[in-house]
């Protein structure tokens, strides 16, 4: 059934706010209008739907839902697999779960989209995927089924038994690297490995052809930019290693984290590459020791493209919700329409997929959250989400 969306203001992200405005949804699950009420009719077949406020769907540009469940217990948590220090062929498309109740609960406030996969905690944990949170058939709901390769520089992929990643009384993974150097040399081999393969695996004489490496594969995407590298790096001489790693093999990066971003501003505008920034109320300690919530303002404020993320504490349960983060940052100096870019457009276009999702515009998918008031206080709610033109009521949270 087509929907006509009628709000008080709709924040379209892609232009001015528009009062009184109306929202149609045709029903090939694609916006057909966006503007004034005054100026469109709608036809008695549209399901009318009231809203004070009406965003873009919200999207999540580093997640682990899907493959962190609800339960938050052994059986539902497959965002981490510790038997090996490398492993990029690993697919969070192979351990999604679209019906865990957990996509349902985050869509619950108007998340529409997530970048989700396997978390830091080894020097390369696997692939994210980018998938709408619909909730049905993981292969329906995909957008990109190999988004990025998660990497972590710094404590998270050392095996330390003082850090997160570390040692064999923590679960560590065996054979990780000891020391920093140690982690970007075992990048920089993989890098190299992959060159060779990729040599030989087109040489003329086919009985000298290797056999399929799935590693080697993957790192060849990182290599020819079709699927960038995710790092997770905190501390400032992290984020400057990944920072020479890509510019020694020409790699396309996304900055994850950034804690101590304020720290090289300079290098990381220099640099051309976005920032999934840590979630504004994540703890400070250990590489994020000096994390602040003003980090997203002093990216906006530098002109450096950025994203919030839920990410992944593994003492967290269940996970963050970006509207949360938003907010907050809203308040620590983003304003409104910096937090809401955050978790709409400016992640979309992180992510690759502006031509899809992100703002209100005519012929985009039809993804929505509507709010019984201003998104970022925390006395409204998300009374409905829409997701390629389906609507999905929502109780109060």
């Amino acid at each position: 059934m087509p929907l006509a969306i009628l709000a008080d203001t709709i924040h379209t992200a892609a232009g001015a706010p528009i009062r009184d405005g109306l929202v149609l949804v045709g029903r090939d699950g694609k916006i057909a209008y966006v503007g004034p009420a005054k100026d469109m009719v709608y036809t008695a077949d549209h399901r009318v739907v009231h809203a004070k406020v009406v965003t873009p769907g919200l999207i999540d540009a580093r997640a682990t839902v899907g493959l962190s469940g609800l339960l938050n217990q052994p059986h539902d948590q497959d965002m981490l697999e510790r038997s090996a220090a490398v492993q990029p062929e690993l697919r969070a498309l192979d351990a999604y779960n679209a019906q865990d109740p957990l996509v349902a609960w985050v869509r619950g406030f108007g998340i529409t989209t997530v970048n989700t996969g396997h978390a830091p905690g080894t020097l390369v944990s696997g692939q994210t995927m980018i998938v709408k949170t619909l909730g049905r058939e993981t292969d329906e709901d995909v957008i990109n089924p190999a988004a990025m390769t998660a990497v972590s520089l710094g404590n998270a992929a050392l095996n330390r038994s003082d850090g997160p990643g570390g040692g064999a009384s923590a679960g560590g993974p065996p054979k990780s690297p000891g020391t920093r150097a140690k982690a970007v040399a075992m990048l920089r081999a993989e890098l190299i490995k992959a060159q060779e393969y990729a040599k030989k695996r087109d040489a003329k004489d086919e009985t000298k052809r290797p056999g399929r490496d799935l590693r080697a594969e993957t790192f060849l995407r990182a290599l020819d930019g079709s699927q960038p590298l995710l790092i997770t790096a905190n501390k400032q001489l992290d984020i400057l290693a990944a920072l020479r790693l890509a510019k020694e093999f020409n790699l396309k990066i996304v900055l994850d984290g950034c804690a101590d971003a304020q720290l090289v501003l300079d290098q990381i505008k220099a640099s051309g590459f976005p920032v999934i920034l840590h979630p504004t109320m994540a703890r400070a300690n250990e590489d994020a020791e000096n994390l602040a919530m003003d980090t997203a303002a002093k990216l906006r404020a530098a002109g450096i493209p950025f994203a919030i993320e839920s990410g992944y504490e593994g003492y967290v349960p269940k996970t963050r919700v970006v509207l949360f983060e938003a907010a907050v940052a809203a308040g620590k100096g983003l304003g409104f329409d910096g937090a809401l870019a955050s978790v709409t457009i400016d992640a979309a276009k992180i992510l690759g997929i502006a031509d899809r999702v992100g703002s209100l515009e005519k012929g985009k998918d039809a993804d929505l959250a509507l709010y019984d008031g201003d998104p970022f206080e925390y006395t409204s709610h998300c009374t409905a989400t829409v997701i390629n033109g389906q609507l999905f009521e929502h109780a109060a949270n």
